[in-house]
């Protein structure tokens, strides 16, 4: 891409200097990574599964587990069902495991579910009893963020790929739910839900142009369908580990989706604002 520029005295990241600022009256966040850590990690749990999937028995090799490293990368932010149809597609192509073995994406995904809610249910009842503070499970400033777009009249949803019942808990868990219209997330009609039917909804309903919706997200997914219907596209490089600072990771497949703009978190709040409203 050659040298970065930056919003000055920033860390804030213009990708698309040309992009039309302003006139936000939507905004559409995806959640985990974008406003929550509360499922931190979860990379580091699917991964496991999707390579025992294929394998069963067998040896992993390197190769195996690179092909679901990228996977996972490229498939960040879309609904998990889709995520686990991709799984049972590589185990049948590798062709590891006895037929008998080989599981519906319905039951990889209640493996990888069972697997993933252990930390995530430790770290809502440590929240619920003070062990662990609100910041210390979402992106740093996220939550200032929904708060000063919903201050400014900007109508917001969160679109998820997580099942819409849990990410409606966790938001009320962070204290999130309070700033947003509506929570979707993922329901057991495929055909029913995903981030670019909900775009597209929005820009129709409402008679929206693009640029009047701001698509913020972690995942190339999200960032990709605001990309092609014309929103302005806001990629969060997010170190879920931390909270905070950058994933470089993350910068590349979100420069690649079509991000307008990048930050690490929500730390430079003010100078993000003041970016996105340069009129005000």
């Amino acid at each position: 891409m050659g040298e970065r520029l930056f919003v000055p005295g920033t860390q804030i990241e213009i990708v698309n200097r040309d992009v039309e600022l302003g006139r936000f009256k939507y905004g559409l966040f995806d959640f985990d990574g974008t406003l929550s850590c509360l499922r931190q990690g979860w990379q580091d749990i699917m991964a496991p599964v999707m390579v025992e999937a294929i394998c069963g028995d067998t040896t992993p090799t390197q190769d195996i587990r690179d092909e679901v490293e990228r996977v996972i990368g490229e498939t960040t932010g879309i609904q998990t069902i889709y995520q686990m149809q991709v799984l049972e597609r590589m185990v049948r192509a590798h062709a590891l495991v006895p037929e008998d073995k080989i599981l519906d994406p319905a039951g990889y995904k209640a493996i990888y579910n069972d697997r993933l809610m252990v930390p995530v249910r430790h770290r809502i009842e440590c929240l619920n009893v003070g062990t662990l503070s609100v910041e210390q499970v979402t992106v740093r400033g996220s939550i200032d963020f929904v708060k000063r777009l919903r201050e400014r009249g900007l109508q917001l949803y969160v679109f998820s790929g997580t099942d819409r019942e849990d990410v409606r808990n966790e938001a009320a868990q962070i204290g999130a739910s309070q700033y947003f219209n509506e929570i979707w997330g993922a329901i057991p009609d495929l055909d029913g839900y995903s981030k670019d039917k909900v775009i597209k909804a929005i820009l129709a309903e409402h008679h929206l142009c693009g640029t009047e919706v701001l698509v913020c997200g972690d995942g190339p997914v999200e960032i990709k369908n605001g990309e092609e219907n014309g929103c302005v596209t806001l990629g969060v490089c997010s170190n879920e580990q931390a909270g905070f600072g950058w994933d470089f990771e993350k910068r590349d497949r979100l420069i690649k989706a079509g991000a307008d703009m990048l930050v690490a978190d929500f730390g430079e709040l003010p100078a993000l604002m003041t970016y996105l409203f340069p009129l005000s």
